[in-house]
């Protein structure tokens, strides 16, 4: 899922969000200030039931947060890169750069997702009844009631054992436990997964079809269809994975790329580099010699023309710590995740601190085309 915003970094992880959220957080305070508070805690200001509704779509938001934030930092402690968090239409997506090495730390730090939101809609509703829940709520009580039940319907959702929900990469873990084959297991739940989203679609039609309900009719047939898709890449991926299997990163990359001063001008950098090579990307370096970034052609032609002769590379190049990296030795398959950012899907390639290779999309696509049909499924 592109992400449009970015919103920094947290616990060292960078967050950002794709604009489909900010319809989520709207329709949630439009849903709370119109229908679900009125009912719940009638008698209020319409300001003030908008107050509340706008609030708790943003607290509502940052508990989202807080659950791939659970998945993330687990992630890490446990040795599994973290490229980032978008928040979308669906809730957040942690993206890992590496796989987990064993099905015990997948487990845990997926299990951590579904847990924090079960602790948060816990607290929330404890604290709702400390502060006048009960059958006739304070509109405070009845906004806190709202955000427990929210957050434990998300938790509980999460563990329903689905690809590509929490309980289906718990239960992957477990068939993987069981069987030591990570590519069956990840059939199976994907499968199950799909089972799942069918019956979900059927859902909407029936609630449409024999209810009348359009609103959630579509919303079910909708969430459905995004399941089964992703369970279907899911199963995909690991297909091309086990294909993957065996072949480092050394085999693919392209070894000692020509490497470019980041302390030259645009217009240098276009007549000395660009125009008389292959290649479209380049990796800078600063005065001492050391790593700095990585030039794209992108990256250049977003300058003006009559500002090449004075804009310097490393003014425009997007920074190494933005690009990703990995070692020679590292299984290929771990780059299959890598996302677009400013490096544009490439990779660089460092052993002992120094540049050795670069990896672009194109040479994991090729491989990929040479690879799954040469192995057997």
């Amino acid at each position: 899922m592109n992400e449009n915003l970015s919103l920094g970094r947290i616990a060292g992880i960078h967050v950002g969000l794709n604009w489909s959220l900010l319809v989520v957080a709207a329709l949630i305070a439009w849903s709370l200030a119109t229908s679900i508070l009125p009912s719940a805690s009638p008698g209020q200001t319409s300001t003030a039931y908008w107050a509340a509704g706008v609030i708790s779509a943003f607290v509502f938001l940052a508990s989202l947060l807080a659950h791939e934030l659970a998945h993330s930092i687990v992630a890490m402690r446990r040795g599994v890169r973290v490229d980032g968090i978008t928040l979308w239409l669906f809730g957040g997506v942690s993206r890992f750069s590496s796989d987990s090495n064993s099905p015990g730390t997948q487990a845990l730090f997926t299990f951590v997702g579904p847990l924090t939101s079960l602790v948060l809609g816990a607290l929330f509703y404890l604290v709702s009844l400390g502060i006048g829940g009960g059958a006739h709520p304070g509109l405070a009580a009845a906004t806190l009631s709202w955000l427990g039940y929210i957050n434990i319907t998300l938790g509980v959702f999460n563990l329903v054992p689905a690809f590509p929900l929490d309980g289906g990469r718990l239960l992957q873990s477990l068939i993987w436990l069981r069987t030591g084959d990570r590519l069956r297991a990840t059939r199976i739940a994907a499968r199950i997964g799909m089972g799942f989203a069918y019956l979900l679609i059927a859902y909407g039609l029936a609630t449409y079809l024999f209810a009348g309900s359009i609103i959630g009719g579509i919303w079910s047939v909708f969430l459905g269809w995004f399941l089964l898709s992703a369970a279907r890449s899911e199963e995909a991926g690991g297909m091309i994975r086990e294909a993957l299997s065996g072949i480092s990163v050394r085999e693919v990359m392209t070894p000692n790329p020509v490497q470019a001063p980041d302390n030259i001008t645009v217009d240098d950098a276009l007549r000395s580099y660009v125009l008389t090579s292959r290649h479209s990307t380049f990796p800078t370096h600063d005065s001492t010699g050391r790593l700095s970034g990585l030039l794209t052609l992108a990256a250049l032609k977003k300058v003006a023309p009559e500002a090449r002769a004075t804009t310097l590379v490393k003014d425009v190049t997007c920074p190494v710590d933005s690009v990703s990296t990995a070692t020679s030795a590292e299984p290929v398959a771990n780059l299959l995740g890598v996302s677009d950012g400013c490096g544009e899907g490439r990779t660089l390639v460092i052993d002992g601190g120094a540049l050795v290779g670069i990896i672009s999309p194109s040479d994991i696509s090729r491989l990929v085309q040479r690879s799954v049909p040469a192995r057997p499924r």
